[in-house]
């Protein structure tokens, strides 16, 4: 099935990343329907025979807090108030929740699209095992393979959240920086692809295209 992601939709991001208020969304509530919600689904829904087809298969749900986050921001304890996401995530994954699991990821927003794959916030078990996949003889080149895969369409990690190696480790080189890592998601940070990748004819092949390039990352976070 051949979907796209209409202009309307980068649109309406930009309209809404000017006006990010209550009366404002409400007021074009009709835009976020046919505009944001109708192609987000349809686009889930396209390319989740494929997805599910993928190794590890992952899971694509045509619904809100499936593979679509919900466009409401949790302001709780953020210092910035806007009430909505000026952007459409979607994720697709493998595991339990898509929240909680090794996933996929695409964030739309007005001027571009950013990608990229891995887990957030390791829980303690999955840290170690992290840890000691890093410095595994054997097991240690394939997850510095599977980022170097990642890194060829676009994606790297940031920025390690340790300052110092922990505590029983010991490693040289890339091995030492993967070390210092809390959190493992290969993402898009130099600058955002095209609007025009996703508004086009081939936009479910690039993302797959993307998606399968960040399978051998995938493979790795589920060891964890």
């Amino acid at each position: 099935m051949i979907a796209t992601i209409p202009q309307d939709t980068f649109s309406y991001l930009d309209d809404l990343a000017q006006n990010n208020s209550k009366d404002w969304f409400e007021a074009n509530r009709d835009r976020y329907e046919a505009q944001w919600k109708a192609p987000a689904l349809a686009f889930i829904e396209a390319v989740s025979a494929d997805m599910a087809a993928l190794d590890p298969a992952l899971k694509a749900s045509a619904k809100i807090n499936g593979s679509l986050r919900r466009i409401n921001r949790d302001v709780r304890f953020s210092k910035n108030k806007s009430p909505y996401n000026a952007s459409m995530h979607l994720v697709f994954w493998t595991g339990e929740h898509p929240n909680r699991s090794p996933g996929m990821h695409f964030v739309l927003y007005a001027g571009g699209i950013g990608f990229g794959a891995g887990q957030w916030g390791l829980q303690p078990a999955q840290l170690q095992t992290w840890r000691d996949l890093v410095v595994d003889r054997v097991e240690g080149p394939k997850v510095i393979e599977a980022l170097d895969t990642a890194a060829a369409v676009g994606t790297r990690l940031g920025e390690p959240e340790l300052a110092r190696l922990p505590k029983g480790y010991q490693a040289e080189g890339r091995a030492a920086e993967l070390l210092r890592y809390k959190s493992v998601v290969s993402r898009t940070y130099d600058g955002l692809h095209p609007v025009d990748h996703l508004t086009g004819a081939g936009a479910t092949d690039l993302v797959m295209e993307m998606t399968r390039a960040h399978l051998p990352l995938l493979r790795v976070m589920m060891l964890l």
